[in-house]
């Protein structure tokens, strides 16, 4: 039997939720292209500018804690368009903003509607999807590669004009996802069971979690130095920080949806994650020593997201086969560890910058990796009941792939 029927062909609902997912991920990459911009026009250091992130990130990161609880009570659609709705409101403001520390306050409103989606849209794809949890794990993988890859060209056509162009691209993109999830997201609601506000806090208590939220910790600080620290070094404008980051995106992209479901098929997770991850370490130790060159750099920001896509998805299935727990519990729970990892990053890297120079921040992205992999090396053994080849994942991610390319 053919696995591109099951994949290609779903439900009106999942393609609804996938596209605001799309337009949701673009909300990280979007603003990476005017970061400059924003430093210059607001007369903010490279620190407060990468605030930007952090604030964005640790308030997704929170949320995610109470995602589960409350999408259990007022159900996933409910959930969903509350969230799109924060977005579309606080990109807004962002837009209208005249200060850095508005924006910055502002993107903190922005990550509660953010963990509100993100959490519940992966919980509903899996469960909506046909065609299994890999096949729902891939279209979600292939939203989000999608939505990273486009959003930094977008915001650099967008910053070349103003660097309020990109939160009022954000704006018009969540108001159609925000159209589009209420009028095709249909159908008879599940029944609902209330979930316990400590049940997150308690799923990280199963090692298998535990392991691979902080294996997701460390590694998010080594993605988020790449994406949210390189545009200063690189010293390009917004259209030159773009297309960069559009390059790295279309490389996560192809390997989250493409290369890492055959590899998935043909090796242990735990295996593709310690062969991805120190490549990834050792990209970021290259950064560290050719910073001063422009292209050699953009390089490095390519290849990473080679190795980024992989680890991605094969972190995302680990996740949804880890525990016997609801997923949006054990979505909830991984996703509130991982952005707090991403959200000290951004800060830190621009810190060291400063006090000790351009190539310092890569080395301490390497440090962190080398840590998450470390983290899977010595926690096989709580991960050995998901430690298997997957054999449809391979078909599933390849139709996913030629569907895009259509």
């Amino acid at each position: 039997m053919s696995a591109a029927p099951s994949v290609w062909k779903q439900p009106a609902q999942v393609w609804a939720v996938a596209f605001a997912c799309v337009v949701a991920f673009m909300g990280i990459g979007l603003v990476d292209p005017i970061l400059p911009a924003i430093a210059e026009s607001l007369q903010a250091s490279p620190v407060e500018t990468e605030l930007l992130f952090t604030s964005y990130l640790v308030v997704t990161g929170l949320a995610m804690l109470v995602t589960s609880w409350i999408s259990s009570r007022i159900g996933a659609k409910a959930t969903l368009l509350i969230g799109l709705g924060l977005i579309v409101v606080f990109a807004l403001l962002c837009a209208l903003s005249g200060s850095v520390d508005a924006v910055i306050g502002f993107r903190a409103g922005w990550g509660l509607g953010n963990a509100l989606f993100i959490s519940t849209a992966l919980a509903t794809i899996v469960g909506a999807a046909s065609g299994g949890s890999s096949a729902a794990i891939v279209l979600y993988e292939a939203a989000l590669g999608l939505g990273i890859a486009v959003s930094p060209l977008l915001g650099g056509i967008l910053g070349e004009a103003s660097w309020r162009g990109p939160f009022f691209g954000v704006v018009a993109l969540m108001a159609v996802a925000f159209v589009a999830v209420l009028v095709l997201l249909r159908g008879p609601s599940p029944a609902r069971s209330p979930i316990p506000f400590s049940a997150p806090f308690r799923a990280l208590g199963r090692p298998a979690l535990a392991i691979l939220a902080a294996t997701a910790l460390f590694y998010n600080i080594g993605f988020f130095t790449l994406l949210a620290f390189s545009p200063f070094p690189l010293g390009f404008g917004a259209m030159g920080i773009g297309l960069t980051f559009f390059g790295w995106g279309v490389a996560l992209a192809v390997t989250s949806v493409w290369v890492a479901p055959l590899l998935l098929r043909r090796m242990r997770l735990t295996t593709v994650l310690l062969v991805a991850l120190p490549l990834l370490a050792v990209d970021l130790l290259v950064a560290a020593f050719v910073v001063g060159s422009p292209a050699a750099l953009v390089a490095c920001i390519v290849v990473g997201g080679l190795v980024l896509g992989v680890v991605n998805t094969a972190l995302t299935e680990a996740v949804m086969e880890a525990t016997d727990l609801p997923r949006s519990v054990a979505s909830s729970a991984y996703s509130a560890v991982r952005f707090l990892g991403g959200a000290v990053a951004p800060p830190l890297a621009a810190f060291l910058w400063h006090a000790a120079g351009a190539g310092v921040p890569y080395v301490m992205a390497t440090v962190s990796v080398v840590i998450s992999a470390t983290c899977v090396l010595f926690g096989r053994a709580a991960l050995a009941h998901i430690d298997r080849a997957h054999p449809t994942a391979a078909d599933e991610g390849a139709a996913v792939l030629v569907g895009d390319a259509a």
